[in-house]
């Protein structure tokens, strides 16, 4: 095992808390474009809102997908300072080119992606840890086909159980309970993908023989990966919260807040499991599922078929751009 120099093992940790910024602020529309598009809260309120959520989700949540990013994705016997670098790269480029075309792709796919190219470009596909990939994949899937069903229920669910109020009875009762979905949707983004950010820095410290015999999540290294969320969410992202609140449906306080409780719902199971789900991916199929339940045509779907490309384009692209990353340290 090459042990790193402290400044070089402090750049790459930098590295990947830039990652966790950019994560925040790429991510920031999961959080807030459904409270942001109804009204409920002007967007720097809604951002404050998250972010302070965002942060606390440590509190709630444990390690369990920090576990997965560090130890199920790649093997830990492959990963050294090369690969993190490679893996950052891939996902820190992606989510550039994705948040500069306002296209709502998934951070958290991005970095697994980058995990898989800057591995296999060293190890071959014998790095690769198949059943946490093929159960990420498998997320891909399930997680916004779960919030869509969940949203579309509880949307129903609202509908019925106001029937007997009047419009403006339910808009002021749903303003008031949006902002609680809201905190719970922020806890749910902090709980599972600040981890995902815990879980590279974590492993790249074992690698260096630092977390002694075990793996595991240092609390300096949960607290630094919450903040750096927080404050990447306290940045905004605005083009993305437009495409996310607007662009894919209209929304009200009561659908907002169906469509951010059953994302909520499903972002706490996937946590729990230690499953990397993606935010972007969750959130997007509760606000399909709350547009549906007015109508199909309520649903823009050639702007949620145009996400649902961009979500399988993910992987593969940030590997690749992850093993150019890691070929281009062998120069160095």
């Amino acid at each position: 095992m090459t042990h790193l120099a402290f400044p070089l093992l402090v750049a790459l940790i930098a590295v990947a808390l830039a990652f966790d910024l950019l994560n925040g602020l790429h991510d920031a529309a999961n959080s807030i474009a459904t409270v942001v598009s109804t009204r409920v809260l002007k967007p720097h309120q809604a951002v404050a809102w998250a972010a302070f959520f965002n942060f606390i989700a440590f509190l709630f949540f444990g390690t369990h997908v920090a576990t997965t990013i560090g130890t199920g994705i790649v093997g830990s016997s492959v990963i050294d300072a090369r690969v993190i670098f490679g893996a950052l790269m891939g996902a820190i480029i992606w989510n550039l080119i994705t948040w500069f075309m306002a296209i709502p792709s998934s951070s958290s796919h991005a970095l697994v992606g980058g995990l898989i190219g800057a591995g296999t470009a060293k190890a071959g596909v014998s790095a690769v840890v198949w059943s946490g990939v093929i159960k990420t994949a498998l997320a891909i899937v399930l997680s916004p086909a779960l919030g869509l069903v969940l949203a579309l229920v509880l949307v129903l669910a609202v509908a019925w159980s106001s029937i007997r109020s009047t419009p403006n009875q339910v808009d002021r009762r749903f303003r008031k309970l949006q902002l609680v979905s809201a905190s719970l949707y922020s806890l749910g983004h902090g709980g599972n993908d600040a981890q995902k950010t815990m879980g590279i820095i974590a492993v790249l410290l074992y690698s260096q023989g630092l977390l002694g015999p075990t793996f595991h999540v240092p609390l300096w290294v949960v607290l630094a990966c919450q903040a750096a969320m927080g404050l990447g969410t306290l940045a905004g992202g605005w083009k993305i919260v437009h495409t996310m609140g607007s662009k894919i449906t209209r929304l009200t306080p009561p659908q907002g807040f169906a469509a951010e409780t059953g994302g909520a719902i499903t972002l706490f199971m996937a946590t729990y499991f230690g499953i990397p789900v993606s935010t972007t991916h969750t959130i997007t199929g509760a606000i399909v599922g709350v547009g549906a339940s007015r109508r199909l045509s309520a649903v823009r779907w050639n702007v949620a078929s145009s996400i649902v490309v961009a979500w399988v384009v993910t992987i593969p692209a940030a590997a690749a751009v992850g093993a150019l990353f890691y070929w281009a340290t062998l120069i160095f």
